[in-house]
């Protein structure tokens, strides 16, 4: 397990006041990093950070802020001296029906706060401490990211742009600073509550796994990217969906492919 010891390392999770975010920081802590984790409010921050055992700080920071996303890693380098480590996890998806349906303002900002803000605060974690000492970056997409999906294309174009730019900043910021993905399927949080509320069984039972995700199976996986563990692991995207992905799962159960 020593290659999951996080102690003395420093981690940034944005959006984390609750869901895949919350339970990222969770895992980071557990593992021995301190962890800086932000929300649009303190008050949502403080309330986050109430929630993870170790060190921790709860800094209100909206994602596509420059001035507050400056200020955060500012105080990150003040308080503990390095930023190790940066996840990529705020998201939102405003906008649902048709591509061509979307206006500018919903297009904005589902690419300002899942693309432009992975950017800005890679840039900034960068310049403060990554470029000369190393690093990793683990930025949340989607496996949207990686198909075509009804109603919801314009979430899964900004996905798609971020895994393109997790590899293209990857060889931009090797050696030094490994940058990966994770692309979750659908779990149970708040904003992917419309993929599986009210319809959980089925969904469910479509998966390889049988269940739905959690924000722990994602905290886990995101825990060993950062960590030595995964040392030799750059610019790469972890599916984690429980096999969702692999097809309708009943239809390959019980000899039912072999028609028996």
């Amino acid at each position: 397990m020593t290659g999951l010891d996080l102690t003395g390392r420093t981690a940034i999770v944005t959006g984390a006041s609750r869901g895949i975010g919350l339970a990222i920081a969770q895992s980071i802590a557990a593992a021995g990093g301190n962890v800086v984790l932000t929300s649009r409010t303190q008050e949502s921050a403080d309330a986050a950070a109430a929630q993870v055992s170790g060190t921790v700080l709860g800094v209100a920071a909206h994602a596509v802020d420059e001035d507050a996303a400056r200020r955060c890693v500012e105080l990150t380098m003040e308080r503990f001296g390095s930023v190790d480590i940066l996840v990529n996890n705020a998201g939102t998806n405003p906008a649902f029906g048709p591509v061509i349906g979307q206006d500018h303002a919903r297009f904005a900002k589902t690419f300002d706060v899942n693309v432009w803000a992975p950017v800005l605060w890679t840039s900034l974690v960068t310049e403060a401490w990554m470029g000369e000492h190393g690093g990793a970056v683990v930025n949340t997409a989607s496996i949207g990211g990686l198909t075509l999906e009804a109603n919801i294309g314009l979430y899964n174009a900004s996905k798609a742009a971020l895994i393109h730019l997790t590899k293209q900043i990857a060889l931009e910021l090797s050696p030094k600073v490994r940058v990966n993905a994770v692309a979750p399927g659908v779990v149970r949080t708040k904003l992917a509550e419309a993929l599986w509320k009210n319809q959980e069984e089925s969904v469910a039972g479509a998966t390889a796994l049988n269940r739905i995700g959690e924000p722990e199976d994602i905290g886990a996986a995101v825990a060993f990217l950062v960590s030595d563990a995964a040392s030799w692991i750059t610019g790469e995207v972890m599916v984690i969906d429980g096999g969702q992905r692999l097809g309708d799962a009943p239809l390959f159960r019980s000899g039912a492919s072999l028609g028996v």
